[in-house]
């Protein structure tokens, strides 16, 4: 009886314990961190909103952008800051060009200041280095080349640097042509009728990296594409919404299984795609056959990829490969549609240098007015992925 009753207090005491270091760790973690955090850069005079328990500013965030997406913009403006990030507009203003905001839990150190900016960027040092991917952004990029680090970032590098360089790039404007071409003659079917543009540039830009970068059709990747779209608004979504550990033991999140699902079909679509090249028996040099060759340990100078490696990379070139280029075409299109002088100067810059025939790849290196609005559309509206 009494090593009965040992036992039972070993066990409670031992129980007691346990309770108190987890409530150690989570005070630590959930209070203590975030003042240590706070502190230390308030000592170096940076400041920040204060964080909110357990969920931090993301709620503050979410707010934000709720009221400043909410209300329609009379005209076009080209102050889209406080628009597309209210939050960071904001605080700037109250707390300086570089500020500390939270993230549940994590703090982040927001940066502005242009010379930080171009510091960070440059990474001489590998000071700054990639955050690692989780959930969502996870299953829509994977580990290709967007989100890879060392070694195998600059494998993939390369390769894609093969696949691109400035003669392949030449060969593949006669198959944008066609697409060019396709699509404007649908649209002299429309007679007159609204076209929904940035539909219509969405398509064509599927259309060029198929062919392109893949030597399928729009009709073999249209799944692809739907599926990135819909993964990306779950992305868009979940963003700001803090999850934690332990929570899908006892709640089935339906934007979770929803992305698993189109996780593991987009995944069978490229293999799909990747086992009918591989039947097809033609080794062309576009970024799909470049990757085939590396799977099968033929490209020199860079160790073999796997299947894995080759699906990560067709999901990160099927989305930044469109969905950026689709938002610098409708932007273009509707800032010369608002500029009839330099509409009528790029008309006149395209006819004299091709007048009816298809453009050119040295044709093209000569449009200088072109180019300058191109950039200025890019200036303005940078694409996001």
């Amino acid at each position: 009886m009494a090593i009965l009753v040992i036992i039972t207090i070993l066990l409670a005491a031992f129980l007691l314990a346990y309770v108190l270091r987890t409530l150690v760790r989570l005070i630590k973690k959930v209070w203590l961190n975030p003042i240590r955090a706070q502190h230390l850069m308030s000592s170096q005079g940076i400041k920040g909103p204060p964080p909110r328990c357990l969920y931090g500013n993301t709620k503050e965030i979410m707010e934000m952008r709720r009221e400043a997406t909410g209300q329609a913009m009379d005209d076009i403006s080209h102050n889209i800051y406080a628009r597309i990030l209210p939050h960071v507009h904001s605080w700037t203003q109250q707390y300086g060009e570089n500020y500390i905001n939270w993230y549940g839990l994590q703090p982040q150190l927001v940066v502005t200041e242009a010379e930080l900016v171009k510091e960070i960027l440059n990474n001489r040092g590998g000071d700054y280095p990639k955050i690692d991917l989780e959930g969502f952004a996870k299953k829509l990029l994977g580990d290709g080349v967007s989100s890879s680090k060392g070694p195998k970032w600059k494998r993939m590098r390369k390769l894609a640097n093969n696949a691109f360089h400035a003669e392949s790039l030449k060969n593949m404007i006669p198959a944008m042509v066609t697409s060019v071409e396709a699509m404007l003659d649908k649209w002299k079917s429309y007679e007159g009728k609204e076209i929904e543009v940035f539909e219509e540039f969405r398509v064509l830009t599927s259309h060029v990296i198929s062919k392109t970068a893949f030597g399928s059709n729009y009709l073999e990747g249209q799944n692809i594409f739907d599926m990135l779209r819909k993964l990306t608004s779950l992305l868009s979504r979940n963003t700001l919404k803090i999850k934690f550990p332990g929570m899908s033991l006892f709640l089935t999140d339906k934007d979770e299984v929803e992305s698993e699902k189109l996780e593991r079909g987009i995944r069978d679509c490229i293999i799909q795609i990747i086992n009918k090249r591989e039947k097809e028996g033609i080794s062309r040099k576009d970024f799909l056959g470049m990757l085939l060759e590396a799977n099968l340990d033929k490209v020199q100078n860079c160790s073999r990829i796997s299947v894995e490696d080759i699906v990560d990379e067709c999901k990160t070139f099927y989305f930044a490969g469109h969905e950026t280029t689709t938002a610098l075409l409708v932007w273009t299109v509707l800032l010369l549609a608002k500029n009839q002088e330099w509409q009528d100067k790029a008309r006149d810059e395209v006819t004299n240098a091709f007048g009816q025939l298809s453009p050119s790849a040295d044709g093209i290196a000569r449009l200088k007015t072109m180019n300058m609005i191109i950039e200025e559309s890019l200036r303005l509206y940078p694409p996001k992925i």
